[in-house]
């Protein structure tokens, strides 16, 4: 799962974003309400928290310019505040849950996963590229009637492949949405992974949906040649 924290308390962000990663997430941070709407506007997020006491741009009106943008990821808002009218306000601009600080990282973490079992309004269930099905609520993927086993990282790869099929995605995209922005490895993670990849949804079926496009990157196909 990818989850964007919008928060200028860096030592909060920080932390939290560390124990969301124990948990198998991708964390982005922004540390800017300008900057975070920046990012959940252009980068793919299963659930995004957003501090409602943001410099730049508060978090009301980045919560607003997500709803306007058409940005219908789950949205948990987070704040020191805890009075009624701040709830309200959340949640009348298109809020899907709120915590106040300071709060538990194992409870934050519980209620992001609610959030993405409930998803977006506009993301299916379930993503089907051919006779492979994947479903990010139930974390579970499928060749034809087969479930096939994915280890989080995997599952995250394919789940992005799905999202864009037939189209070439690079290994600098791959890094940047599926790994983490600041990811300090070398891209070869990402061939090293495909590698697993297809060994798991290709070769025990017979079949070659996963292509590499030499010199460009790798396209997940519907119907292999």
């Amino acid at each position: 799962m990818r989850c964007l924290i919008i928060e200028d308390e860096r030592p909060l962000a920080l932390a939290t974003a560390e124990a969301l990663r124990e948990h198998g997430w991708v964390v982005d941070l922004a540390h800017d309400g300008r900057t975070g709407l920046h990012q959940g506007l252009q980068g793919e997020y299963d659930v995004i928290v957003v501090d409602i006491m943001l410099p730049a741009l508060n978090g009301y009106d980045v919560l607003k310019h997500l709803r306007a943008g058409g940005v219908w990821t789950p949205i948990l808002m987070l704040t020191a505040k805890d009075g009624e009218y701040d709830q309200t306000d959340a949640f009348e601009l298109g809020a899907d849950d709120y915590v106040t600080k300071p709060f538990h990282t194992s409870v934050l973490a519980a209620r992001l996963a609610a959030l993405t079992r409930r998803g977006s309004k506009a993301r299916p269930t379930e993503l089907a590229v051919g006779d492979l099905r994947l479903n990010p609520a139930t974390h579970r993927a499928y060749r034809g009637e087969t479930e096939v086993k994915l280890t989080a990282r995997e599952f995250a790869l394919l789940q992005h492949f799905m999202r864009h099929p037939e189209e070439v995605v690079s290994k600098a995209t791959l890094l940047e949405e599926v790994w983490d922005s600041n990811y300090p490895g070398a891209d070869n993670v990402v061939e090293v992974y495909v590698g697993y990849l297809r060994k798991k949804i290709d070769i025990p079926f017979g079949v070659s949906t996963l292509e590499t496009v030499r010199g460009r990157g790798y396209r997940l196909v519907t119907r292999p040649e």
